[in-house]
């Protein structure tokens, strides 16, 4: 079976396990204060033109994602996200676990705009019973989106002049950031990242690494005492030179952008073999995520090499897949699913 499941189905790119396979027999200081933790954290700043950045290392998505939000939040505040944003969808209530009320908003193409975000600030703010109901305080957003979409500079731009009016932290799930900054239709850099958003991450377990994701908080009045909240969540890895290594091995040199930019011209490929064939998208979306809409007589037969995600039932007779490329995705593997489709 091909896997196009997800993208964390692999290990770790050869560089990675290289760089672990030499320094596994020198010994460093724990909890991510040790040289390579530092290393990494430059290798990403060099990215950012904020040298003042925090960077934290953290092993997977959900704990950075309700880590920063219960730093940043006081008890009474909430959350405005897109309802097919992560947290509300597919991380088991985690971010109302730390106490926090999401307010999802109705999203198109997996996203949401500055016109909603003001308006539920404006609510708020005019309110005559603010002590009855929750503050929204915080805007998460995902780039790419769930759906594989991306916010344009503009979007970005405008999210985040209503957020500093309004006096909210814009923060952005970056799980598959790679995938998006390597998409053609891309306009955004992690430079404008750093001077959009309070605090955003880079992902690794998804885009290259064994696990781990790089937090990056350029609002410092977020980072007083952010270990304490990174260890009081059990988030912290005693080991933490092995997430510092992996990225400095990933941005050293560049190899972030070049592994995960392939993984999206992998599944532009596959989008095209779909759309010659008939075979209508359920989203448009220009990285490595592609979402289809199959009869299920064909999702059956492509189910007898491939394996994939199935997301829900459209009718009777079609449902909406999901069809993912990640860092090691090969184009043989492509090549192979490409001739198939063509067969359907």
């Amino acid at each position: 079976m091909i896997r196009f499941n997800n993208d964390y189905s692999r290990g770790a790119h050869p560089k990675i396990l290289a760089a672990l396979a030499q320094t596994n027999n020198e010994s460093y200081g724990g909890y991510g204060i040790d040289p390579w933790c530092e290393k990494g954290a430059d290798a990403i700043k060099k990215y950012l033109d904020c040298p003042e950045a925090a960077v934290h290392f953290l092993v997977g998505g959900t704990q950075v994602n309700y880590t920063a939000i219960s730093a940043a939040l006081r008890p009474y505040q909430s959350v405005i996200s897109a309802d097919s944003g992560h947290i509300n969808v597919h991380e088991t209530g985690a971010v109302e676990h730390c106490g926090h009320k999401i307010q999802a908003l109705p999203a198109h193409d997996g996203k949401i705009t500055s016109e909603q975000i003001e308006e539920e600030a404006r609510l708020y703010r005019d309110s005559d019973i603010q002590e009855h109901i929750t503050q929204p305080k915080l805007v998460y957003l995902s780039f790419p989106t769930e759906y594989g979409t991306l916010y344009s500079l503009r979007e970005l731009a405008d999210i985040s002049r209503v957020c500093r009016e309004y006096g909210l932290y814009l923060f952005i799930d970056g799980a598959r950031l790679g995938y998006g900054l390597g998409a053609a239709e891309n306009d955004v850099t992690m430079k404008d990242l750093a001077r959009l958003t309070d605090l955003f991450y880079c992902g690794g377990t998804k885009c290259g690494a064994l696990f781990g994701e790089a937090l990056v908080i350029t609002n410092l009045t977020l980072n007083v005492n952010f270990r304490s909240y990174i260890k009081q969540n059990g988030a912290m890895l005693a080991k933490g030179w092995l997430l510092g290594l992996q990225f400095y091995a990933l941005f050293a040199d560049g190899l972030y952008f070049e592994i995960t930019k392939k993984a999206t011209e992998l599944a532009q490929q596959i989008r095209r073999a779909f759309a010659q064939k008939g075979i209508p998208p359920y989203i448009e979306s220009c990285t490595n995520q592609q979402f289809v809409v199959l009869e299920n007589g064909q999702m059956e037969q492509l189910a007898e090499k491939y394996v994939f995600e199935f997301e829900k039932k459209i009718d009777a007779t079609h449902s909406c897949v999901r069809f993912c490329t990640n860092w090691g995705t090969t184009q043989e593997e492509v090549d192979e699913l490409i001739t198939d489709i063509g067969k359907l």
